[in-house]
């Protein structure tokens, strides 16, 4: 199993990206983007949990970003639009065999990961 994330890079603020995650390997039950900041704990943006269509957002990026699965491709996407400087991180793909609704948030309930694109919003 591989995920492969790219997209990121350096954007003004109010800016947009759109951030993908090729998927190789097999399937899933869910798969999200997390994002770190320096000196931060990894934090959850967004979610789809695909046996129930379900998708979910951090606050913090509801009304922003959209994730989206192109299951003809095996990609994962994030669109971020209206981008901010605390939007600054390195962004993660992530992939769960086996997840519920109350851990979909949580960065341990996932088994694979890319390896991270940065994504640099400047003021």
């Amino acid at each position: 199993v591989q995920l492969q994330a790219s997209g990121g890079g350096l954007v003004q603020a109010g800016g947009s990206l759109r951030l993908s995650c090729a998927v190789y390997g097999r399937t899933f039950s869910a798969m999200g983007w997390f994002r770190q900041a320096p000196g931060k704990e990894r934090e959850f943006v967004a979610a789809i949990r695909f046996t129930t269509g379900t998708i979910i957002y951090n606050d913090s990026v509801k009304g922003r970003f959209t994730i989206s699965m192109d299951n003809a491709k095996n990609t994962l996407y994030l669109q971020m639009n209206s981008l901010k400087p605390e939007d600054t991180a390195v962004y993660y793909c992530a992939a769960a065999a086996i997840i519920t609704i109350s851990t979909i948030s949580i960065p341990a309930s996932y088994d694979y990961w890319g390896q991270g694109t940065l994504v640099t919003v400047s003021s």
